[in-house]
Order: C-alpha cells, then structure tokens, then sequence
C-alpha cells in the first residue's frame, strides 16, 4: 500500500527539482514571496556558523571559519624585516587570497578565479584600512584593528612582516565574510615568536627547544606574546532583489539575484566598507540602512562566536 506514495512522492520531487532547475528565479521567487528561502531560512537569517583556532599547526596564528558551507581556512607566519625609513618603528601585513579548483566547480585548474583578486583586494582595503587610521586619523588611536607599532622589533633595524594567506576549501556563497571571518580569528590565535639578536646585530628566531632553556643573549621579547586587537571588523552581505534583501546569500542565490552589497563595521559599530560590485538593483537609501541594520545584528553575533572560541581555547 506504500508504494503508490513513495512513487508519488518522488515524481514530485523531481518535478520540483526539474522546476528548480528550468526556472532558478520563479522558483526562488515563490519562496520570497512566503518571506522564506529554499533552505528554510528566514529572509534576513545568516547561516550557522563555526570557528575553530589552531587549524595549522606550523603557522604562528591559525583559524578555520565556517559560514553554512562556505569554509576558510588563514594562517599567519612571521618573517623578520627591515622596516622602511618612513616607518622604522612599524612592522607590516601581507595578505594574500587563494582559490583552488577543490572549492568550487566553476575554479578551474591553471585558471585563476575571477574572484580571488578581488576578494584579496577587499581583505587588504578593510585591514589596512583599519590599520591605517592609526597614522592618518591620530583623534580615532583606538580605531584601528592593528597597531603596526607592535610590530616592531628595533627601531628602523628589524620588524615583523605578518604574511597572512587565506584558502577557500568551499565556495559556497558569502565568500568575503568567511575570509575576513578567518582572518581576525587568525590575528585572534596569533602569537608572536621570541627572537634575540646574535652577535652580528642580526635577529634570530629561538626554537621551543630554548624556549625554556638559559640562554647566552638576552632576548629582544622574552615570551610569546599576542597582539592588541580593537574594533575588530565583521562583514555581512546581503542580496538586493526587488523589494526583498537576503542576508548571508548562498552560491545558488548569488548567481540568480546578481545585486549584492557588502557591509563592513567594526565591534562599535562603526562603518568600516561598504561594497556594491554593480547590479541591475539600486541600493536606495531604506535598503542600505536595512543591510546595515542587519550587519549590526550580525556583528554581536560574531563577536559572540569568535569570544566563546577564544575563551573555550584558554580552558583547553
């Protein structure tokens, strides 16, 4: 007797899905219509999200973020430079975004992704930008994410350059919140190693091995330390289609409804970036102010994350 109802119901699966298919906008358009999304969410609802630190055990700072599917992993490693003479006393941030073909089916192998060098550009934009406001806007000192001058080992002699790569495992949508996501839990984890200076006036590393054993030169810092991050930045982009906005698109989602804007604010909610790539959908002025509300909601609740993560790490 349950065979005509499973039939049934899988010939109606597939004609869901073949309408799915055949038609992606009327489709999600019947959803948006019922203020719901296909995977159950609310218009304005972001996915489920997860951080773990310590995701690579041979970078100095590591983190791996996840938004629904969509997954980051950064690492940081640190070289000892030579600060530039404009700044002798600041050390400096390499950034570098990566998306091989695992992450997505449209990254082909030996073809750059379109979207990596945008993203990295974004990335760069948002935390030097934050670290920047050190020098250009001294009224706003605690604005900034990083204060370059931590970075700095002996004055116009050696500094730290903190080279931080970031690899999409899966692109599923979203794809800068994710990166921008794993990049502060990877300055969050960061500690910075303990050097000395050698005889020749040059800075050398000290291994774990002498980390705890006596050593001949006194060291330049004495223990791993980690950086003073404040008004961390968070993002959120959102889907402009019709009348309706879309928080935390997904793949499907953003290669359907093309016009997207990303939101940018640090932990006090100050506006840090605003992107809109084009789009046939203006960003009126009511639909930026509900992104932006929307990115404050968002911001508490990332904030939460990455504090929960931090603190569940120092009870490990």
């Amino acid at each position: 007797m349950g065979l005509p109802d499973a039939s049934e119901d899988l010939s109606s699966e597939m004609e869901v899905d073949a309408f799915r298919r055949l038609f992606p906008l009327r489709y999600f358009e019947r959803h948006l219509s019922e203020s719901i999304r296909p995977d159950a969410r609310p218009l304005g609802r972001a996915r489920d999200t997860t951080l773990a630190l310590g995701a690579v055990a041979s970078a100095h700072g590591s983190a791996l973020a996840k938004i629904g599917s969509t997954t980051m992993l950064a690492a940081i490693k640190m070289e000892v430079m030579t600060p530039s003479t404009e700044s002798p006393d600041e050390g400096s941030i390499a950034i570098d975004f990566h998306m091989p073909p695992i992450c997505s089916p449209i990254v082909r192998p030996g073809r750059p992704a379109e979207a990596a060098p945008v993203i990295s550009k974004q990335l760069s934009d948002t935390i030097s930008r934050q670290v920047k406001s050190f020098l250009c806007y001294p009224f706003l000192l605690n604005s900034g994410m990083i204060n370059l001058k931590e970075l700095s080992l002996v004055s116009g002699k050696a500094a730290w350059m903190a080279y931080l790569d970031i690899y999409c495992l899966d692109a599923d949508g979203a794809l800068f919140d994710a990166a921008l996501l794993s990049a502060v839990a990877a300055f969050s984890h960061l500690q910075i190693p303990i050097v000395s200076l050698n005889d020749d006036g040059k800075i050398e590393l000290i291994s774990e091995e002498d980390d705890g054993a006596k050593l001949e030169v006194e060291p330049v810092n004495k223990e791993k330390r980690k950086l003073t991050l404040s008004s961390i930045p968070f993002s959120l982009t959102c889907i402009l289609h019709k009348n309706y906005i879309l928080a935390d698109p997904t793949a499907e989602e953003e290669s359907i409804m093309e016009t997207a804007v990303t939101v940018v604010l640090d932990s006090s909610s100050r506006l840090v970036s605003f992107y809109k790539p084009g789009g046939p959908v203006l960003a009126h002025t009511s639909a930026v102010q509900d992104c932006v509300a929307l990115t404050r909601q968002r911001v508490k609740e990332l904030q939460n994350i990455l504090d929960e993560t931090l603190s569940g790490m120092e009870i490990d």
